[in-house]
């Protein structure tokens, strides 16, 4: 049984009787146990569960009513609320934390016949680029256990990458699906603002958090946001389908489910933001992007230069945002109605002061402690109100491009994966890993994360970037690199395996 094997490739076998869904769970479960302590990408593994789960989709696909995802894990990063398993958020705050209800993400993978292996390793309510803040340690990269995986859906990545999943979901606030994904040689999709619903998905900057699919390749990425993507009441900012491009993308997705991911129809331009690559100084990333171009274009796609103009302010727009809600957010976290309480507070003031200072961690204290300047009295029109101009700003430097252009292609991040503790002491060095998708994130526009590369023995990503509800161009364009090179298929093994 092939634990690197595509969601395409696991469905096929499942379907061909080649094995079980009891069989393949098992195997996961066996990989989970042996190579978790190395890599500390799963907080809470539902082994039980996921054997019951599994054995259900047996019996479905005997019964003649089994879909294209019956039967096959995935992993959920440990920020989607799951009914009776704890969802933790990477946080002492929800350390006991059990949901009484499935977040929709969670129960659409369910209702589609996913078997749930466990909850996946992530920095402290998706406050990070390394993984490195999570209260349950550090998760390692499986390409070189020294480096980080990326974060915050670093858990979900290294899953992935090891074969301790086929799939994984993720969440995107400012680059946590694309970073890790660019960091662990895999396929990283963040979908358009509104496409996966975010019932359920704890809130970390609301206008901001998307959750999307973190694969093997593109052709898997789309098959996962088949199943994860569609309006939703019980999320005010869900895409309605009337809205532009909504129902034809929705059409799309119900394709991917019927036969897959299907190829381009005709050559696409694809825009080169200047502004990008002159803030590149990997000389690694750079070749690997030129390579890249060139695979392109001598398939047919046209490459021009284009500019985003506003690119510099959008990590200092980006932190200031971001900062703003989570401090909003996470005030709900005083100990009073769930979440980690002191003991013996001496009183009221007491109860919610050394909660909070205790369920919190440095990074998270960090935000929220900006997010609340920036909103307070005599800062707000300064800070956040100005970032909010800026933001529009951003987001009509991508619309002005694609007036001209079908998709942009730029670097993921500014390079490969940095090794654990490099950068935990310089909170602007981490930020600025950031600096290449946080303008899609401010945009609210999809981009995909692919391997185009690597440095130093370690993987390089590259993005497409697409208009909003583009997600078929963009995974459709991921997928014909992904036919013309095999950077997604260079597995870099564990120690173990190598030894």
């Amino acid at each position: 049984m092939k634990q690197h094997a595509t969601l395409v490739a696991l469905s096929k076998d499942l379907a061909d009787g080649s094995y079980s869904s009891v069989e393949l769970t098992r195997s996961y479960l066996q990989r989970i146990e042996r190579y978790n302590p190395q890599l500390n990408s799963f907080i809470t593994v539902c082994a039980e569960q996921a054997l019951e789960q599994a054995a259900a989709a047996d019996k479905q696909r005997q019964q003649g009513s089994a879909g294209p995802l019956t039967g096959v894990p995935v992993a959920l990063k440990d920020i989607f609320c799951t009914e009776g398993v704890l969802t933790t958020c990477g946080s002492r705050m929800l350390e006991n934390f059990v949901a009484p209800y499935d977040a929709t993400v969670v129960s659409r993978l369910k209702q589609a016949g996913m078997v749930l292996l466990g909850k996946t390793n992530m920095d402290e309510f998706a406050m990070g680029s390394s993984n490195e803040s999570s209260y349950f340690g550090a998760a390692a990269n499986p390409c070189n256990d020294r480096h980080v995986p990326g974060g915050s859906s670093g858990g979900s990545a290294a899953a992935v990458a090891a074969g301790l999943a086929p799939a994984a979901t993720g969440t995107d606030t400012g680059g946590s699906i694309r970073q890790p994904a660019s960091f662990c040689g895999i396929t990283g999709l963040k979908p358009t603002y509104g496409r996966v619903s975010r019932y359920g998905m704890v809130a970390f900057a609301s206008s901001l958090d998307q959750g999307g699919p973190m694969t093997r390749d593109a052709a898997d990425a789309a098959l996962l946001l088949s199943a994860m993507a569609g309006f939703d009441a019980a999320d005010s900012t869900s895409a309605q389908p009337h809205m532009p491009g909504v129902s034809s993308s929705d059409e799309w997705l119900q394709q991917v489910r019927q036969s897959g991911l299907q190829p381009l129809t005709q050559p696409l331009t694809i825009g080169l933001p200047r502004e990008y690559y002159a803030a590149l100084d990997n000389a690694d990333c750079g070749q690997a992007l030129e390579s890249m171009r060139k695979t392109l274009e001598a398939d047919g796609h046209r490459f021009v230069d284009v500019s985003l103009p506003h690119t510099e302010a959008a990590i200092p727009t980006y932190y200031v945002i971001a900062g703003a809600e989570a401090s909003t957010n996470l005030s709900r976290y005083d100990g009073v109605r769930f979440g980690h309480r002191c003991q013996d507070p001496a009183d009221l003031d007491d109860l919610y002061e050394r909660s909070r200072s205790e369920g919190f961690g440095a990074e998270v204290k960090r935000r929220i402690l900006t997010g609340t300047y920036a909103l307070s009295v005599g800062y707000y029109d300064a800070y956040y109100l100005k970032a909010q101009k800026i933001r529009r700003l951003i987001a009509e430097d991508f619309s002005r491009a694609f007036k001209t252009v079908d998709l942009l292609l730029a670097p993921t991040a500014p390079g490969p994966a940095f090794q654990l503790d490099e950068l935990t002491r310089d909170p602007v060095a981490m930020y600025s890993q950031d600096k290449f998708t946080v303008p899609v994130s401010l945009a609210g526009l999809p981009a995909v994360s692919i391997p185009c590369g690597e440095s130093a023995g370690l993987p390089l990503g590259a993005q497409l970037i697409g208009p909003a509800f583009a997600e078929q161009s963009v995974l459709a364009a991921a997928h014909q690199f992904q036919q013309l090179s095999d950077w997604h298929n260079r597995f870099r093994p564990l120690a173990e395996e190598s030894a």
